[in-house]
């Protein structure tokens, strides 16, 4: 039988959306290298990115978030207190930030310390919120789907903003927006439902789904398999959206040499 986290992602547009922008971000295999990733909320990313090898660790900001995917990954899973790390300097080759600057105050901060454990020429992947205005970031509020719920201190970043934090420590390889109106749109109908079955939750993360809530909800599941379907097609309506979109991800290279500058 298909572990929980797996039924989930098969049913989740959204975060099969993500975990294809973060893959292409990534740009293949990593084995023989040092990984980290960082926000990997219940733990599913964090799980099928492991299966392009290397040797990983993950991290997050919320000790519920860190113990959700210690559960399905194993091994060594860190809780951060924010902009900083316990990583010796030059660790890693790749870092992949998961929906993680948009939760701490000081992001300037955070993108030095990535460089620092990052070796020379090591690549960042960062995936964040699109900051843009639109009627269903209105609608989001009107449900009470705010960014102070969601553990957010800015509503995400735009083009410049991610390219003006990242260049004094990081070569930007590219900026790019996903996720259009109508799988968003899935999100913030799926995001209700949780919250009404869930309830309020006090993590720093928002509201995520663990193993434990699975089992409580079987019924809810089963329904949501059900209509998937459907929610599915409605996705496909995104190719006609011209728009940009409401996630945006940036790869960049350490500007950091060998030579410690």
């Amino acid at each position: 039988m298909e572990s929980w986290p797996l039924q989930l992602f098969n049913k989740s547009v959204l975060k099969q959306e993500k975990l294809n922008a973060l893959l292409d971000g990534i740009g293949g295999a990593t084995t023989g290298l040092s990984c980290l990733d960082v926000g990997g909320d219940n733990g599913v990313v964090s799980l099928l990115l492991r299966e392009l090898g290397g040797d990983w660790v993950s991290a997050d900001l919320d000790e519920g978030a860190v113990a959700a995917i210690r559960e399905l990954v194993g091994g060594e899973v860190v809780c951060l207190g924010g902009a900083t790390t316990p990583f010796a300097d030059d660790h890693f080759d790749l870092i992949v930030i998961i929906d993680y600057f948009e939760h701490i105050d000081d992001d300037t901060a955070f993108v030095a310390e990535l460089q620092r454990i990052l070796r020379p020429g090591g690549r960042l992947v960062v995936n964040t919120p699109h900051a843009k205005t639109s009627l269903l970031r209105r609608l989001r509020l009107v449900l009470g789907q705010s960014d102070a719920k969601h553990g957010h201190v800015r509503h995400g970043y735009t083009d410049s903003s991610m390219l003006r934090l990242l260049d004094p420590y990081f070569s930007v390889t590219s900026v790019r927006t996903y996720s259009r109106f109508f799988s968003e749109l899935i999100d913030t109908a799926m995001q209700a439902a949780v919250e009404q079955t869930k309830g309020e939750s006090n993590s720093q993360k928002g509201v995520f789904v663990t193993g434990g809530d699975m089992a409580k909800h079987r019924k809810a599941l089963r329904l949501y398999s059900a209509i998937y379907p459907v929610l599915k097609a409605v996705s496909t309506l995104n190719l006609f959206v011209p728009f940009s979109g409401y996630k945006l991800i940036a790869t960049a290279t350490s500007k950091k040499t060998r030579d410690g500058a």
